[in-house]
């Protein structure tokens, strides 16, 4: 009788520790490595290395965090990485940029189709233009640039987002244009719009307030002109990003200058280019396959990142705006329905981008 009750004491003894492992947070004693596809130092990298230093406060079981840079391809290769070698287990967080619109642009490209993949948040965004004031006859208000003479206006390279929608903004603004392109990132084409290599660029909210703003704008150099959004009337509240700035979005300016709301197959392209890259300025996601567990740990940490006061008190330091990520149980959803474009709108994307060759 003693025998059997020390069996049956040590098999609940068993059963209660293996109860206890099973509720153990997934990540704890784990690392995680976030997977920032974009090279150091841009905005990318510095959102990424902010999101995940509190990011890692906020995820149950406390896991160490450490982040890894894999830049290329136009954003192509952090996610190809993330999709094809990292493990599968949670371990890997992808933070991507530009990677929307380069799968629905070009889905041929990829071996692992990216709506496969599991999405844990993003965060939304825009793009500024701004412009040299000299460029004759003289630039003193955004209007002023359909008055433009011999405008070049610089660029990354052909297929980027941002450089489509300048140079589609500009066409339904019948401005005339060089286009100059291949600057590689925003250092570069900064420099060589002071040197009057280029008159015009454009940057995404956080560069513009930390570099473009306190220094060309506010010596008088450079203004902005636009900011980049998808609704026709021109009349919705600004973006967090942009408040503040007192710059119209791209359908006001164009109204003021037109009378007319835009429409037409140009303003098509620059509304689905601007939803799918803009909404999905910043992906956050797990590979394909990734454990349900560690998708819901997550996407609980991101929302408690949202209300978290430090983090936005960092980031408005750093960056000037605190970001906002979107995130819950239907994420896959929303970001798989963003995920497309209209075969037409491919199609005229496609032969937009050939002609800049032309320009």
């Amino acid at each position: 009788m003693l025998r059997a009750a020390i069996a049956v004491l040590c098999s609940v003894a068993a059963f209660a520790a293996s109860d206890a492992r099973a509720e153990e947070p997934y990540f704890k004693g784990k690392r995680l490595t976030l997977l920032i596809g974009s090279a150091p130092g841009g905005p990318t990298d510095i959102e990424g290395r902010l999101f995940a230093k509190y990011l890692a406060r906020h995820i149950e079981g406390e896991p160490a965090l450490v982040v890894q840079n894999k830049a290329g391809a136009g954003g192509l290769v952090g996610p190809a990485y993330l999709g094809e070698v990292a493990p599968r287990d949670g371990s890997m967080l992808g933070y991507f940029s530009g990677t929307a619109w380069t799968y629905v642009n070009e889905p041929e490209r990829w071996r692992v189709d990216f709506k496969s993949f599991e999405f844990v948040a993003y965060q939304s965004g825009t793009t500024i233009h701004f412009m040299r004031t000299d460029v004759p006859p003289g630039m003193r208000v955004p209007a002023d640039i359909v008055k433009a003479q011999g405008l070049i206006a610089g660029g990354l390279t052909v297929d980027n987002p941002k450089d489509l929608r300048l140079r589609l903004a500009l066409d339904m603004l019948g401005v005339s244009y060089r286009y100059v392109t291949g600057y590689g990132s925003g250092s570069p084409a900064r420099l060589a719009l002071q040197r009057g290599e280029i008159q015009m660029f454009s940057e995404s909210p956080p560069s513009y307030r930390a570099v473009v703003a306190p220094s060309l704008v506010k010596s008088g150099e450079v203004m902005p002109v636009w900011y980049d959004w998808g609704d026709a009337s021109g009349d919705n509240a600004d973006p967090k990003q942009v408040e503040g700035l007192a710059i119209p979005p791209f359908a006001r300016l164009y109204r003021m200058v037109t009378g007319k709301v835009p429409e037409g197959t140009h303003w098509e392209a620059f509304r689905v280019i601007h939803e799918v890259n803009s909404t999905l300025q910043r992906v956050v996601a797990l590979p394909p396959g990734a454990p349900q567990v560690a998708i819901d740990a997550l996407r609980a940490a991101v929302a408690r990142l949202n209300q978290d006061q430090e983090f936005a008190a960092e980031t408005l330091r750093t960056i000037e705006f605190a970001p906002e990520y979107e995130t819950g149980p239907d994420i896959n959803n929303q970001v798989r329905t963003i995920l497309r474009a209209s075969p037409l709108v491919r199609a005229f994307v496609a032969d937009y981008i050939n002609s800049a060759h032309k320009k």
